[in-house]
C-alpha cells in the first residue's frame, strides 16, 4: 500500500536511517494523521505539527543539494520546535532563534533546484489551509526526484578512497 503523501515526502527527505533515527519521531511521523483526527479545540495545534514536518523535510532536501549549514540549523529548530507541547510554545520556539532563519537567506547562493526548495518552504510556511499544505506537499514529492543530488555520490567516493 502507498504511504500518504506527507509520509512519502518525509521518506524522501530522510532516506538515510541515521537522520530518520534523528529527525523522525513517530509523532512527527504520524503528524498528518494526528492533523485529520484533531478535534477543533487541537486542529491548530495539529495543522502546525503537519507544517513544522512538511518544513522539515524541505530543509533537509536543501541541505543535502548544496551541503548546506544554515539549512541544517534551521532544520534544528524546525526539530526543536516539534517537541512543543503548544502553538505557543512552537511560535516562542521559531520567534527566540529567528535569527537562524534570516542567515538562511542571507548571502545564500542556490542553483535553481534549491530557489524551488526555498520557494516551497515559504509556502509552507504561509499555507494557512490543508488544501495549501496539500499542495506544497505534492508540489514537493513532484520536485524531490528531480533534484541532483550526485554531489553527495562524489563525496561519498571521495570518503573512500581516502579510505584506502
Amino acid at each position: 500500500m502507498l504511504a500518504p503523501p506527507y509520509q512519502r515526502l518525509l521518506q524522501v527527505a530522510f532516506s538515510s536511517e541515521a537522520d530518520a533515527a534523528r529527525y523522525l519521531h513517530p509523532t512527527t511521523l504520524a503528524a498528518y494523521r494526528t492533523f485529520e483526527q484533531a478535534s477543533p479545540h487541537d486542529l491548530a495545534y495539529r495543522f502546525e505539527r503537519v507544517r513544522l514536518g512538511v518544513a522539515l523535510a524541505l530543509m533537509k532536501l536543501l541541505s543535502d543539494l548544496g551541503d548546506l549549514e544554515e539549512a541544517r540549523r534551521v532544520m534544528d529548530v524546525l526539530h526543536r520546535a516539534l517537541r512543543a507541547p503548544s502553538v505557543a510554545a512552537i511560535d516562542a520556539t521559531i520567534h527566540k532563534e529567528a535569527n537562524v532563519f534570516e542567515q538562511l537567506y542571507t548571502n545564500l547562493y542556490v542553483n535553481e533546484e534549491g530557489e524551488q526548495l526555498l520557494n516551497l518552504f515559504e509556502r509552507t510556511l504561509d499555507a494557512d489551509s490543508q488544501p495549501l499544505m496539500d499542495e506544497a506537499i505534492r508540489e514537493a514529492l513532484r520536485l524531490a526526484p528531480k533534484l541532483d543530488f550526485s554531489h553527495l555520490n562524489e563525496e561519498e567516493e571521495e570518503e573512500e578512497d581516502e579510505e584506502k
